[in-house]
């Protein structure tokens, strides 16, 4: 086991706030990239994807949804419709995030998970904002979208950064199991972002292993990864920790199949801020829909901006 994570305190000294915005505008960019590359092999096993790609590295859309090469799915949707919401309203606020969501599902996105329309269509029906805790909406939907969430609360305590998370993902997804692997990957954004290194990051997927062992990720790979959360963030944990650079993680994940839209998404957003914009390949960032990139780049500086940490006078220009 390794050491204990450091605590946030420890990680802001000397860190200036041109480096936090730098490195939540790369988690954005690392999330809506995984969700691009992702789509594409989507649902196909390893295997398959070796037999029509040899190894997917690139930004070429088609998959199952057909896609326009460097197009978005409901991974990078949802979190700009999340994001949204906490800006317009100045804080995390569960009536407009499900109505932000409500919004959303109206334009009839390419994609939606069949736990997030149920959600969706419950507060639309009742006006309830959290749906009914069940044992079986343990999915990845939430965490998904979780990366707004990440950069607001940058700088806040535990308990308020935890609260906010259960506020946004109870809209649509309320289990005990889910919330805390959530929470892990939350932290994880910020730890990176906070300039936390590899094994920094490893020590908080070892505090989430602790709690919950069913999170393990030190057995065989995780290939071909469903949407529960436990299998997304397994293979999510091993791509990061197997690899030493933005790219390599994503093409690892990404090859393992499954839900991979959502793993990419996911790996991207921690990804992103451990390696830097400089970390992200010239290449899949020139192929990202412009609309996607101009979005992500200025909900991440609005975001992290208003953030608790950025606030602080003490924080170096």
């Amino acid at each position: 086991m390794s050491a204990s994570a450091p605590k946030s305190s420890e990680l802001t000294q000397g860190i200036t706030k041109q480096a936090v915005i730098g490195r939540a505008v790369a988690a954005y960019l690392g999330l809506a990239i995984g969700d691009a590359l992702g789509a594409t092999v989507e649902f196909l096993t390893p295997r398959e994807i070796r037999d029509q790609y040899g190894e997917h590295r690139d930004l070429i859309g088609g998959g199952w949804l057909r896609l326009r090469k460097g197009r978005v799915t409901d991974d990078t949707e949802m979190s700009l419709a999340l994001g949204q919401s906490i800006l317009r309203m100045g804080r995390v606020d569960a009536r407009d995030i499900a109505e932000s969501f409500s919004d959303w599902m109206r334009t009839k996105p390419v994609d939606i998970g069949h736990t997030v329309r149920r959600g969706v269509s419950l507060y639309r029906r009742t006006g309830e904002t959290q749906v009914p805790e069940n044992q079986y909406d343990a999915g990845n939907g939430a965490c998904m979208r979780a990366l707004p969430i990440a950069l607001y609360t940058l700088g806040a305590d535990l308990e308020q950064i935890a609260a906010a998370n259960r506020v946004q993902s109870h809209v649509t997804h309320h289990n005990t199991l889910a919330d805390a692997g959530t929470l892990t990957v939350i932290r994880m954004v910020q730890m990176a972002i906070l300039g936390g290194t590899r094994d920094d990051l490893r020590a908080l997927t070892e505090e989430l292993v602790s709690s919950h062992p069913s999170y393990r990720y030190d057995r065989k790979p995780m290939e071909n990864p469903g949407g529960y959360i436990v299998e997304t963030l397994r293979a999510v944990f091993q791509a990061l920790i197997a690899t030493d650079s933005f790219e390599a993680a994503m093409i690892d994940v990404v090859n393992r199949g499954g839900d991979a839209d959502t793993t990419g998404a996911i790996l991207g957003m921690i990804a992103g801020p451990l390696y830097g914009a400089e970390g992200l390949p010239r290449r899949w960032l020139r192929t990202l829909e412009k609309e996607t990139t101009q979005a992500c780049q200025s909900q991440a500086i609005a975001l992290v901006s208003a953030a608790p940490l950025t606030q602080n006078e003490d924080l170096r220009h």
